[in-house]
Formats: structure tokens, sequence, C-alpha cells
């Protein structure tokens, strides 16, 4: 293929996944599952079966989601559940692989070093699922942090695992189990320290430095996540963890341009996204899946859904005293996407006979198991009563600045289930100097008085001083969560 036709053929992929991503919002269906379908289409005209280079890709695309994720994860909402998530990651994944091989061996009649992979490959959540899924689910923030801190940091003990599960297959393994336990601990150390060091660096940096335009500052932190991910690897410490916790410190600092770096990083998500689905699903060859492959490939998902997840689930959440509706509704929003399947391409890239077996499989038990949890969430909550349904989705700020007046210009978003609707202007309680100067409503705009009524799906237009500016942010984003009587915090989020 020559170049023009390799850019006019990325360019109908690219536009075709947009429009997969609008379908899928409105049918209630995952967008990965269409950019897999996607690419399994493609795939009919268009033969790609070089297993290392879809590892490679998929690893990168593998960090450009993690650092999305960091990038717009609240530390506020991450700090308190910090040590729940990183038993989960740890723990909760040793349990997982352990019933999962149990099954795979004695249930599903596979060999104990097939077995084993099978646990390893789906032991992990998946970041780009439960980031792009459960961020439109309106849960309680507690229980989306648990799942999104899972989900970013589980990668990093999984890679190191899925590695020596392959070895071991190939009968290439000399490290005893203690040691590679003591050698998936250390990594991920320290690669959690790696990523806080380049995180701090990198935040301190951006904000002394004045570059010449205001793009590159979301270019520069997008840079030092990056940085984490390669000095991590340089360093024999986990490149994942590096990359999701400095972006986590970087997506929680003062950053000039702050909002613009998030969008930033949600679009290159988006990105790799597209191409690690698109590409996953051109690797499957549905003429491979015989049935016993697929029975195969659901009864593991099915145990794993209703077993394994939840045992392991268990043995972390139960130190910390979570109620069983949480921990059933963590069991089934533990959801797996991209991750299994790339990290099944770890023993295809070797000569292992029965990886192909083994991808099919895994393949099929995740389109299966997305298609029935990823849609079911919100009703799942509701029915265990962890949720109303009226939790509260975050607000979208966008922030300009006016520098003549040392003012800043609000552009905000109210959605569906924000607990700002039914509240006046005047019950903004806003500082002094703060104008709600414009409200569009369904098109149309019109200047606010201080009895006006916001609306769900109002988009509100505010001049703030710029010294009030975070506490403007903060003041909206409490009312949304908690209405008209939410106190006044004047943290930053």
């Amino acid at each position: 293929m020559t170049l023009d036709t390799m850019l006019l053929a990325g360019a109908g992929v690219l536009l075709a996944a947009l429009g997969a991503a609008r379908l899928s919002s409105s049918v209630g269906l995952p967008s990965l599952l269409l950019f897999l379908f996607l690419g399994v289409g493609v795939g009919l005209w268009v033969e790609f079966d070089d297993a290392a280079l879809a590892h490679d890709l998929g690893f990168a695309a593998l960090v450009l989601i993690l650092g999305e994720g960091g990038f717009t994860t609240k530390w506020r909402e991450m700090r308190p559940i910090l040590s729940l998530a990183g038993l989960l990651a740890t723990v909760g994944i040793g349990v997982s692989i352990v019933a999962m091989t149990l099954f795979g061996h004695l249930v599903l009649g596979l060999d104990l070093a097939t077995a084993l992979l099978l646990g390893a490959v789906t032991a992990p959540t998946d970041s780009a699922a439960v980031f792009s899924v459960l961020r439109r689910v309106p849960i309680p923030a507690r229980l989306r942090a648990i799942l999104e801190a899972e989900s970013g940091l589980n990668d990093a003990p999984v890679v190191l695992l899925v590695s020596a599960a392959t070895a071991w297959a190939l009968g290439e393994s000399t490290e005893s189990p203690p040691l590679i336990l003591g050698m998936v601990l250390v990594e991920l150390a320290g690669g959690l320290l790696l990523g806080l060091a380049i995180g701090w660096l990198g935040a301190r940096v951006l904000k002394r430095i004045a570059l010449p335009a205001s793009g590159l500052y979301p270019l520069g932190a997008m840079g030092w996540a990056l940085l984490a991910y390669g000095a991590g690897a340089y360093l024999h410490v986990s490149g994942f963890a590096a990359v999701y916790i400095c972006a986590v410190v970087l997506g929680n600092s003062d950053l000039p341009h702050r909002n613009a770096t998030k969008s930033f990083a949600e679009g290159v998500g988006w990105v790799a996204q597209i191409g690690l689905f698109v590409m996953l699903g051109l690797l499957a060859h549905p003429d491979r899946f015989a049935l016993d492959v697929a029975i195969t490939g659901v009864l593991a998902g099915l145990f794993l859904t209703l077993i394994a997840r939840p045992l392991s689930v268990w043995a972390c959440a139960a130190w910390f005293k979570v109620p069983w509706r949480e921990q059933a509704f963590l069991s089934w929003a533990g959801l797996r996407g991209a991750v299994p399947i790339i990290m099944a391409t770890v023993p295809l890239a070797s000569t292992l006979p029965q990886a192909k077996t083994l991808f099919d499989l895994v393949f099929v038990f995740v389109v299966v198991y997305t298609t029935l949890q990823a849609p079911t969430l919100g009703w799942v909550a509701r029915k265990l009563g962890v949720t109303t349904g009226d939790d509260a989705v975050d607000i979208e700020v966008e922030v300009a600045p006016l520098d003549k007046i040392q003012a800043d210009f609000m552009q905000i978003k109210v959605p569906s289930g924000s607990k700002l609707h039914g509240v006046t202007v005047f019950e903004l309680r806003l500082p002094p100097s703060t104008v709600v100067s414009l409200i569009i409503r369904d098109g149309t705009p019109f200047a606010p008085g201080s009895r006006d009524v916001i609306r769900t799906g109002d988009e509100l237009l505010v001049v703030v001083p710029s010294r009030y500016r975070y506490r403007v942010e903060n003041r909206f984003k409490q009312i949304s969560r908690g209405g008209r009587l939410s106190r006044w915090h004047d943290d930053r989020d």
C-alpha cells in the first residue's frame, strides 16, 4: 500500500469509528465492542496476522489509555480508596488467577500450562472499558474511584505474570513462584515511586516554564507521562504503574491550561482506544472460532464473572468492611476488555502451540461478557441499592483567560443527573464580581436573573475574577454532587 492509500484507509476507519462511538451512545453498547467489530469487518479485506507487532502496538496504546485515565482521575476521590484498590490490583489478581487455573484445569480439561495462562490473561480489569463506560454511569464516586484505580494499577503485575506463565508453558522458566511474586511486588513498588517522582518534577517544571503557545502545555504533560513509562522500562520497574501515577499527579496539579491538558489527554485516549480495538479485531479470525472454543470461552467467562471475581473482591474488601451490596457491584463492574486480549498476544507472539486457541477463547469471552455487563451496570447498581440512579455525573468546565480584566470565562455544561438542575442563579452563592452572564437552553441564549432556574442540558457562561476561579469551579461541582444545600469547600479538584 502507498502512503496515500494508507492515509485514505486510516481516515475512513477513523470516521467509521466516530460513527460507531455515536451509535454506541444511542443503543447503550460500549463503543469498544463496535470498534472490535469494525476491526473484524476490515479484516475481511485486510490480512493482519503479526502477533508480535500487535503486542507492541497494544502496549503502546495501553500506555496512552492509562495516561488519559490518570489525567482525568481526581485524587480527592482516589485517596480514601487507594488501599482497597491496591489490594484488588495485587491480592485480588492472585486469587482470580488461582481460581481460574483450577477451573480451567479441573473442569474445562485444559492442560495446566494453558489453564494458568488463561487465569493470568483474564485476571486484570480493563482500564479502557472502565474509564469509558463507568464515567457515564450515575454511581457513587467512591465505587467509581475504586474500579478506576484498580484498573489503572492491575496491568503492572499482570504483564510480568503472563510473561512468566508463557515461559513456564514453553519450559523456559527457571524462577520459583516466590521469586516471581517478589519480582512483581518490587517492580510495582518501583513503578509507583518512579511515577510519583517524575510527576512531581514534571508539575513543577510545567508551572514555571513559559512556553510560546498554550497548545504546547498538553504536549508537555503527556511527554512527562510517557517519560515515566520509558524510564520505568529502562530501570526494570513497572512502566504501566509509573505512567498512571505520573498522570494522576500531573492531572491533579495546578498546571497552566489544565482543562486543555485533560481534553487533549481524552482525545489521545480515544485515538488509542480506536486504534487498539480495531487492531485486535483485525487479529481475530471468525472462521477460526470453533464451537468448542466458543463454549469454553463462555464457560470460562461465566466462572470468572460469578465465582472468581466475587471471590477476589471479597478477599480484599472484607478487610475494609465493605457492605455486601457494594462488593456485589464491584464484582459485576470488573469489566474485561482490551487488556485480556492484549495479554493473550504475549503467548501468541511466542511459539506456544496452544496460543491461538487461547487467544480465540479470550476474544469470545470478552465480547460476550462486555456486551452483557457494560449496558447493565446502572440497572444492577439500582437493584443492589448502591445508588438510586440520581448520583451526579460531573459537570464539564472549560476555562479561557480574559487577561485585560484579570478574569476567566467559564463554560459549564449541566449533564443529566446533575443536582444543579432546579437550582436558581441566586442559590449558587458565587463570590463577588462573579456573573452568570448567559444561559444557553435548547440552542437559545438568554441573560438570566437571580431567580432564573438552571435546567439539565443548560450551558452556563460565567465570568469570574481569576483569584476566585478555583473556588467557583469547586462550588459548581459541589452543588452538582450535593445539591443547593452543599457546603462551600475551598479544596481544589
